[in-house]
C-alpha cells in the first residue's frame, strides 16, 4: 500500500483480489505492470516469490484479470439506460456483443500463454463459454449490478484475460472487438442466467452458445487468421507476436511431462 501511495496508484484490497478504481484506458496498462513490478520486488524483499502465472496450482481455480470495461461521451456513461431492465444502453450491448463475437480470435493475446488454457476449463469459475449474464460466474461476460445514482458506474466485466498477458496488447484487441461491434452494430444474444458448465453441448448448441479455443495452439490458429487483431496491433507487433507463440507452442508439445511419465511408464 505505501509503494503504491507513493506511485499515486489506489486500490481496494479484497480476499484474493486486487481492484482498481476507475481509471483511463491510455494509462491502465502502465499502472497493471508497475504493479506487477512492485509486487515481485516487494515479494522478494520479504522473502516470498509472486507469480502472475494463471494456473500455478492443478486442481484449485487459477489467477483471472478481469477488465470491467465502459465507454464515455464526455462525462455521461455511453453504457448506461435507465429504461432498460439491465440499464443497458445500445452502445452497450453492441460492445458486448463485438467481445463476444470476436473473443475467440482474440485468445491468444488476452491470454497468450500455454499455462493459460489450464485456467480456461470448465467448472473452475473460469469463462470457456461465449455468453453474458448479471450474476453468472459461468458466464464470459458480467454485468454488474445498477446502483441508483451511481449511472457512471454501468460497466461490463470481461473475464477472459489473465494477468500474465501483455497488458498493452490486451487493451487493444479488447476495445477493437467492442467497437467493431459498435460499428456493425453486431445483435446481443439473449443473457444466459443458467449455469452453462451444467449445460450438455446439445443444450448449448440450441442456445447458439461457442466456446473459446481449448489450448494456445487452437488459439494462435484463429487469431493468424484475425484481420480484427492484426489491425489492431499493425503488421510489425501483429507478425512478431504470432511468430513467438508458435515458437512458445512447439517448445511445450515437445516436452515429456511429470503426468505422462507418471501415467504411462507403469503401463506402456
Amino acid at each position: 500500500r505505501q509503494v503504491q501511495a507513493i506511485l499515486g496508484i489506489t486500490g481496494d484490497f479484497r480476499t484474493k483480489e486486487l481492484v482498481k478504481h476507475i481509471i483511463d484506458n491510455d494509462i491502465s496498462a502502465g499502472v497493471i505492470t508497475i504493479n506487477n513490478v512492485n509486487s515481485d520486488g516487494l515479494d522478494l524483499k520479504h522473502g516470498i516469490y509472486a507469480t502472475f502465472m494463471p494456473k500455478p496450482i492443478f486442481g484449485i481455480e487459477g489467477s483471472g484479470m478481469h477488465v470491467h470495461q465502459s465507454l464515455f461521451k464526455g462525462n455521461r456513461n455511453a453504457f448506461f439506460n435507465e429504461n432498460d431492465s439491465y440499464y443497458l444502453s445500445k452502445i452497450a450491448k453492441y460492445y458486448i456483443a463485438g467481445l463476444l463475437k470476436h473473443a475467440p480470435e482474440i485468445a491468444a493475446v488476452v491470454s497468450q500463454w500455454v499455462n493459460s488454457y489450464k485456467r480456461l476449463v470448465p467448472g473452475h469459475e473460469a469463462p470457456v463459454y461465449l455468453s453474458w449474464a448479471r450474476r453468472n460466474r459461468s458466464d464470459m461476460i458480467r454485468i454488474p449490478g445498477y446502483q441508483p445514482g451511481k449511472e457512471n458506474s454501468t460497466r461490463v466485466e470481461f473475464r477472459v484475460p489473465d494477468p500474465a498477458c501483455n497488458p498493452y496488447l490486451a487493451f487493444s484487441v479488447m476495445l477493437a472487438a467492442g467497437l467493431e461491434g459498435i460499428e456493425k452494430k453486431y445483435e446481443l444474444a439473449d443473457p444466459i442466467e443458467e449455469n452453462v458448465f451444467e449445460m450438455n453441448s446439445e443444450q448449448r448448441e440450441q442456445k447458439g452458445i461457442g466456446s473459446l479455443p481449448g489450448n494456445l495452439s487452437e488459439a494462435i490458429s484463429l487469431t493468424e487468421n484475425s484481420q480484427l487483431v492484426r489491425k489492431a496491433l499493425g503488421d510489425h507487433v501483429f507478425d512478431s507476436f504470432i511468430k513467438n507463440k508458435k515458437i512458445e507452442w512447439d517448445q511445450y508439445r515437445t516436452q515429456v511431462t511429470e503426468y505422462e511419465l507418471k501415467k504411462y511408464l507403469p503401463m506402456l
